[in-house]
């Protein structure tokens, strides 16, 4: 496993080229990305294109994720994580380690991205999510160490895209990686045994992290205290049914908490339709007042034009007598 002698080790710096034994691609290191348990990965420049590297003292654990890299691909649909591009190792002074080159996903992870966009787009960042995972457990894989730091939002348009696959399991196997937060073990919620449901329940408590990002810590560490939390913050009161039923794990697939999260969307609708009667009433009445006012100045002008009459007819009647009696005189 990655520790941190061998970090410290293996401290690269900018500019070194990294040049692969069996297929001579040559990599410059640009800068660290991060570092976990089972390796370092790196920010390199290959042929005018930015890729991701990693190195690890652990070739099992580097089989596993090109493994797992290599199953993403056959997945029909968009790719849920980044595309494998080179698979080789470097001989070094001290001896030889082995590495692997993907897609660099740019963009900014999940949390950031709802920051700057707004809640509204929860939703949309979710069911991608959901769907991708579906996918992805179709497959026979559970992704494991599911959390927003591994959630990267690309785009235009916006698409979520998963990195950082080491925690991704066969199913039926113990899960190999997990962060406590999101883990239902750790809540005594259920196994690590990988499944569905437990991504699942990693995807309620990302709910639950956007809205408390500095997330918070283990009490009763129970439903009881998760439910507490749910309630408190208004923007969650809306998904809580959809929540509560990923944490006691009542979905059997993600496809199917998906759905669940699309009938709150559609129920959402139905009550702007029913908003929209009394408008309708309104605009009825509306017209209504329209052709009465209509037949009331109808009614004037008749009205007017009568006595507009009579006094033309008085007038003339008038200068008649007039007349006579002048002629008379």
């Amino acid at each position: 496993m990655m520790n941190h002698s061998l970090k410290s080790q293996f401290k690269i710096n900018q500019g070194t080229v990294i040049e692969g034994k069996w297929h001579h691609n040559r990599y410059t290191i640009v800068k660290e990305l991060g570092y976990g348990a089972n390796g370092i990965v790196y920010l390199a420049q290959c042929r005018n294109q930015q890729v991701a590297l990693k190195m690890s003292d652990n070739g099992m654990s580097i089989t596993s994720e090109v493994n797992v890299l290599k199953s993403f691909a056959k997945v029909q649909g968009d790719c849920l994580g980044p595309s494998l591009l080179d698979v080789d190792d470097w001989i070094y002074k001290q001896g030889q380690i082995s590495f692997y080159v993907m897609e660099y996903i740019q963009g900014p992870d999940l949390l950031s991205f709802i920051q700057q966009k707004g809640p509204s787009w929860i939703e949309v960042v979710i069911l991608q999510l959901l769907n991708n995972l579906h996918r992805l457990h179709q497959n026979g894989w559970v992704f494991g160490d599911l959390k927003p730091d591994n959630l990267i939002v690309t785009g235009p348009p916006p698409r979520i895209r998963c990195i950082d696959v080491g925690g991704t399991t066969i199913q039926g196997r113990a899960i190999k990686e997990f962060t406590e937060f999101f883990d239902r073990g750790y809540w005594g919620l259920g196994t690590r045994k990988a499944d569905p449901g437990y991504d699942l329940f990693a995807v309620a408590m990302i709910l639950i992290n956007i809205a408390y990002p500095k997330r918070f810590n283990k009490t009763s560490g129970d439903l009881k205290q998760l439910i507490f939390m749910v309630r408190q913050k208004k923007e969650l009161q809306k998904y809580e049914g959809v929540i509560l039923n990923a944490l006691q794990g009542k979905y059997h697939s993600a496809e199917e908490m998906r759905n669940s999260l699309l009938q709150l969307n559609q129920a959402r609708p139905q009550s702007k339709a029913t908003n929209r009667a009394p408008n309708s009433n309104q605009n009825q009445a509306r017209t209504n007042r329209i052709v009465v006012s209509r037949q009331t100045h109808l009614k004037k002008k008749k009205r007017g034009g009568f006595l507009e009459t009579f006094f033309i007819f008085l007038i003339i009647s008038l200068l008649y007598i007039f007349y006579i009696y002048g002629q008379l005189v």
